[in-house]
């Protein structure tokens, strides 16, 4: 234990953010680094307790419960209490092989079940992850990959965090990897589907230098089943690893869905990125500059259109949830920890709109009804009602309209964040591989083998939409199972 008495002596101190007034005239990272003394006294507020449910890792209710790579969180808690930073760095590398993605972006599951969470505020263990990393990183202990080589090859399809993780792990192992990818930069959700203030684009393409560095190829704007065929790559690989996400965003069915300002946040965010990595404005059909903005979803991604908007200078923005709006506190009887706390909580996107207008942009418990356009097919308003949550015949909460709440809401652009179905068509079906009823490619997870020989899925592709954190663990531990199946055993540990 650090220091026995150390949660009743500090308070939790969460990441350090720069001014709103500050942050939004640009698109750099809205996170700083703690003061040495600050991230010590963090430290010393883990008690080591015995029963650490931060790194256990579990789905309960259809949530996660602590860390899901199995971070072993405690150790690396004292030994940064203890100033011994670079055993912490490779205690926390034991476990996560990018802690810079998950110190950046991951809501942090861990600390939802940290035991201190049971009475006060929990351990701030995503600020010392962050921390231990970048410290790595600064005094030169991140290294490439070093291996004996070995005569198999595996095709890695996808480069995003599952992708990643699994090449990173098959090539220490010794194996030759090969990642496509069918964007024109690697990364694949962690580069143009989170946005620079929260995870900078030079922290991604750092990790990928490291990658090649350590003998990985990436092969470029090539997309399987089309660039490339399924046939092609099962004759050249001894195994292929499918890490294609899950990017069939949700639809929505209503009157005037096709009218003109009408896109996917995933879209939206996208091109944001595109337009600043190449210096030149977002193309005019996803520019929210003068726009009045609304948001249908409430989640990380509907946060990210929100702080992505203000900063392209919008004119008005409204997030829409259909769902009620969160307690403020955990209800001990309906989610108990060590349960992921479903309790409200304020982003940063609607941090800096209640700074620029006063008022969280959030309406919870209303669902849109109709897009409404003018005589050129633009969308000029959302009609949107009132619901309340009631239990049906069989015992389910569904949304029921509150009569006479119906109103309109004036838009130019209206961003549909309410997440994703499952992997798009192409992928699974140049592989002709069975989909589960969710349409996700059908992979148990554990050997993470598809229906077609030499093939694998792991991450959003295989499990559906999911946390980054969920997909490191499966890139993980699927690498340690083409490593098996290719050599009979294998070093990589869960």
């Amino acid at each position: 234990m650090a220091k026995p008495t150390g949660f009743l002596e500090y308070a939790r101190a969460d990441a350090v953010k720069r001014p709103v007034p500050e942050r939004l005239k640009d698109w750099y990272e809205i996170r700083l680094p703690h003061k040495q003394e600050e991230i010590t006294r963090q430290a010393a507020r883990c008690m080591n307790c015995g029963i650490p449910f931060c790194h256990s890792g579990v789905m309960l209710r259809g949530m996660a419960s602590g860390c899901p790579v199995r971070n072993l969180i405690p150790e690396w808690n004292d030994l940064v209490y203890r100033g011994q930073w670079r055993e912490a760095y490779l205690r926390l590398i034991r476990t996560n092989p990018f802690p810079e993605f998950t110190g950046r972006v991951c809501p942090a599951p861990c600390e939802g079940s940290c035991t201190e969470g049971c009475h006060m505020e929990s351990v701030a263990i995503s600020a010392l992850e962050y921390e231990i990393i970048e410290r790595a990183f600064r005094e030169g202990w991140v290294k490439p990959l070093r291996a004996v080589s070995r005569k198999e090859s595996v095709a890695v399809v996808g480069s995003g965090p599952a992708g990643l993780s699994a090449a990173h792990y098959l090539a220490g192992a010794g194996y030759g990897v090969t990642v496509i990818e069918r964007g024109d930069r690697p990364g694949g959700l962690l580069t143009y589907g989170i946005p620079n203030m929260k995870l900078d684009k030079a922290v991604v393409e750092r990790r990928v230098s490291l990658l090649r560095e350590s003998g990985i190829e990436f092969l470029l704007n090539t997309e399987v089943g089309r660039d490339i065929g399924a046939a092609e790559l099962l004759k050249g690989f001894d195994a292929v690893a499918l890490c294609g996400g899950a990017g069939k965003a949700r639809g929505l069915d209503i009157p005037g869905r096709d009218l003109s300002g009408v896109r996917y946040a995933v879209d939206f965010l996208s091109e944001s990125t595109k337009s600043l990595l190449a210096g030149r404005p977002p193309r005019e059909e996803l520019n929210a500059q003068g726009c009045r903005v609304i948001i249908l979803g409430g989640g990380d991604t509907g946060t990210d259109c929100a702080a992505t908007a203000l900063r392209q200078g919008c004119k008005s923005l409204t997030q829409f949830e259909i769902m009620p709006k969160p307690p403020a506190r955990r209800d001990p009887a309906g989610n108990p920890w060590p349960e992921w706390p479903k309790i409200l909580k304020t982003d940063y996107g609607q941090e800096e709109a209640a700074w620029l207008t006063g008022e969280d942009p959030r309406r919870y418990g209303i669902s849109a009804k109709e897009l409404i356009g003018d005589e050129n097919g633009r969308v000029r308003s959302v009609r949107a009602a009132e619901v309340e949550w009631v239990k049906n015949d069989a015992g389910r909460l569904v949304p029921r309209e509150i009569p006479g709440s119906e109103k309109l809401w004036e838009a130019d652009l209206v961003l549909l964040a309410m997440g994703f179905l499952g992997p798009e068509d192409t992928l699974p079906d140049a592989f002709g591989l069975e989909r589960d009823e969710r349409s996700c490619v059908k992979a148990a997870y554990g050997s993470f083998k598809t229906s077609r020989e030499k093939v694998f899925a792991a991450g959003d592709m295989r499990r559906g939409q999911s946390l980054v954190v969920w997909a490191i663990q499966e890139g993980k531990v699927m690498a340690r199972e083409i490593d098996r199946f290719l050599s009979g055993g294998s070093l990589i540990r869960e």
